[in-house]
């Protein structure tokens, strides 16, 4: 049997965790502050604190400090109804075992509070710490895969091993890299970005490594590449995937024996420096294609944290757009979203993830002119394009298919009685409905579904009265 102790002021949940913490044989305690909690520390050591952040009085983290004089090593779990990246960072550094966002299932922080208390006679402890930071920062988000990417820059950004970040394009990895960076012992060094993808393969080499005088034509004097330059801070590789292979050799050792050889020299330059490297390309299936070497794939494969589409953060949607506004006006916005755009804000696809929802922001914020921005203000959906179209164009191109071989095998004649063609006949059936939609979705107001459509007001009402639907 383990001594639990909680605190909370809030009686509901302090009530639901003795419920469930006695059915399983667990000694409870129950402090409604901090200084209350410190106070029953002193006379009873427990085994496992779960402790509320917002407390009256002193805050949660602030007495965890003060706890831990008091409980020693015993694990603290974390709640806070306000997780952020400041609030992963600050209970991390202050020695959580973990951090629950509310509001959360009972069950599932009961399973968290076990795995901690198993935790304390475990071989090896979780001992990675962050230093703090003050202010909310870039990263922004409430979801639980955001709390979990949260969780992992505060592990990680203490230490010193190289870090893989993927996910798809605009989802915000560069900003992973960066928070990696300035929550880390390594925050007052050179934090230096590097875009392979915009290197031309004749160029990263020299960009990345340097060159010496007389390397190549027009190599005039002695050139420190980026690695050099870091310094002992931070390098983000962005698009690792992009690499030549004769690169990825060079990269690869100067990871591991932290060194950087320029071209035209032998002789390697001692470096210092981190690596954070991204992609939204899948490096297993490069591996496998034979553009991309495995051993620097498990170099760099140390941390892995994978940065969530935003459609699978949907609840962080009005939070973002909200945040995108006020930087717009510069923190003194007085203007908001209707009801009809935040829910379409919601519901799109977001292809583009977080970067196409600030473009939408931004250019609905010039378009609008009073204190509201509206649906109407936003701008189309942007179309899907290549591996990005996901299940969505898979079920598309497949539909087209089951039409046009019916159409194939069925055809049809026009009104002037000679065969219709496939195209025509396409357009007739699928243009009503698309006009239909949209117009529906607009509530039946014209500028603005043509506006969606990309086309003229007269267009839309030429089609309108084509198909009836005027």
């Amino acid at each position: 049997m383990s001594h639990v102790l909680i605190v909370d002021d809030e009686p509901g949940i302090c009530w639901g965790f003795r419920e469930l913490l006695t059915d399983d044989g667990h000694q409870v305690s129950v402090a409604s502050s901090a200084e209350a909690a410190l106070e029953l520390a002193e006379t009873t050591v427990p085994d496992a604190v779960l402790l509320d952040v917002r407390l009256p009085g002193m805050d949660g983290l602030a007495a965890l400090e003060h706890l831990r004089a008091r409980i020693g090593s015993a694990p603290v779990i974390v709640m806070t109804a306000f997780g952020n990246l400041e609030t992963a960072c600050r209970a991390v550094d202050a020695g959580a075992f973990d951090y629950l966002t509310k509001p959360f299932d009972l069950e599932e922080a009961t399973a968290v509070l076990q795995r901690a208390l198993a935790s304390v006679t475990a071989p090896q402890r979780r001992t990675a710490d962050l230093e703090s930071a003050s202010g909310e920062g870039p990263l922004i988000g409430r979801s639980p895969a955001m709390q979990e990417v949260f969780k992992q820059i505060a592990v990680v950004a203490r230490g010193d091993v190289p870090v893989l970040v993927t996910g798809e394009s605009g989802t915000g990895k560069e900003l992973v890299s960066r928070a990696i960076h300035d929550h880390g012992p390594r925050r007052s060094e050179p934090y230096v970005p590097v875009f392979l993808a915009a290197l031309s393969p004749s160029v990263i080499e020299s960009e990345l490594f340097g060159h010496a005088k007389g390397a190549f034509t027009g190599a005039d004097h002695d050139r420190r590449g980026l690695l050099e330059l870091a310094g002992n801070g931070t390098v983000f590789l962005d698009e690792i995937g992009d690499v030549p292979l004769d690169v990825q050799v060079k990269l690869l050792r100067a990871i591991e024996h932290q060194e950087v050889v320029p071209v035209g020299s032998v002789r390697p330059r001692p470096t210092g420096f981190r690596v954070v490297a991204a992609t939204h390309r899948s490096i297993p299936d490069l591996i496998a294609a034979g553009t991309f070497r495995e051993d620097l794939f498990f170099r760099l494969n140390v941390f892995h944290i994978v940065v969530p589409p935003l459609r699978d953060r949907r609840d962080d949607i009005p939070l973002l757009a909200g945040h995108f506004l006020r930087q717009l006006d510069r923190g003194d916005s007085q203007r908001q979203f209707t009801d009809r755009a935040m829910q379409e804000l919601r519901e799109r696809p977001w292809h583009g993830n977080v970067r196409e929802l600030r473009n939408a922001v931004e250019r609905a914020a010039v378009i609008a002119r009073g204190p509201w921005i509206d649906r109407d203000h936003l701008p189309p959906p942007m179309l899907t394009t290549g591996t990005q179209a996901g299940t969505n164009g898979d079920r598309l191109q497949q539909l087209v298919t089951e039409w046009t071989r019916t159409a194939l095998d069925q055809p049809a004649l026009g009104t002037d009685g000679d065969e219709q063609g496939t195209y025509e006949r396409f357009l007739e059936e699928v243009e009503p409905a698309l006009l239909r939609t949209v117009l529906e979705e607009c509530d039946g107001n014209r500028a603005a579904a043509a506006r969606q459509l990309g086309m003229h007001r007269s267009t839309l009402r030429q089609k309108l009265r084509r198909y009836g639907l005027d």
